[in-house]
């Protein structure tokens, strides 16, 4: 077993500014953790997590596949970005960390060059609005709302990560159930011709969580 990256160093003023990893953040580690041979396999150079918050999941990844690979995260949250920075370090995980939205700094510079994408979005529907001014706030916010149907902020990274994906890469999305899952998968096969499949799932409470693979179809 893969052990969960130390967090002791962050407070619970971090924690009133990030987002603190919970079930979705944990559910995702489960996925990574599964599919750890096969990354490895994959001999990966790139891998970019989006909406970093803590660095939990980068750090993770990084105890997988080790210092030959480029770890990169990006966050709207000056804070987060900071304690990415600092997990990293705790974890003896070199993290390169960008104050950006979404894969914006990196969309022409590293077009399909990225090997391992991860997301774990704001996903909770919440009124356009809302999401909007998280988003522009740039605090703890932009890590839950997720305007209506709980996608205004992942809609926004689907339409980008054909283009950014190499071409055996894999990117990992976590949904909520009133996400509709299955259209998410329809929808990135017919524009993109992108290959979802749920790899892991599970009930927090009353939500229903997935973890959706995509892969370019072989």
């Amino acid at each position: 077993m893969i052990p969960t990256p130390d967090l002791s160093h962050l407070s619970r003023d971090d924690y009133d500014q990030v987002y603190e990893p919970a079930e979705d953040t944990f559910l995702l580690l489960d996925a990574l953790e599964e599919d750890a041979e096969s990354l490895k396999r994959s001999k990966p150079t790139i891998c970019l997590e989006i909406g970093s918050g803590s660095g939990c999941v980068t750090s993770f990844i990084g105890n997988i596949l080790g210092p030959s690979v480029l770890y990169i995260c990006t966050d709207i949250n000056p804070h987060a970005c900071q304690c990415s920075r600092w997990t990293g370090k705790q974890n003896k995980v070199d993290i390169h960390v960008v104050n950006g939205s979404l894969a914006t700094p990196f969309k022409h510079r590293l077009a399909r060059k990225i090997d391992i994408i991860v997301f774990n979005p704001p996903y909770v529907p919440t009124s356009e609005e809302e999401a909007s001014g998280a988003q522009s706030s740039q605090d703890i916010d932009g890590a839950w709302a997720g305007g209506r149907d709980g996608m205004q902020i992942t809609n926004t990274l689907l339409n980008c990560i054909e283009k950014l994906l190499s071409p055996c890469g894999r990117f990992y999305l976590v949904a909520l159930k009133q996400n509709d899952v299955p259209g998410i998968i329809r929808r990135m096969h017919e524009a993109y011709c992108l290959k979802g499949e749920v790899v892991h799932q599970r009930r927090a409470g009353r939500e229903h969580l997935f973890v959706i693979r995509f892969a370019r179809e072989q």
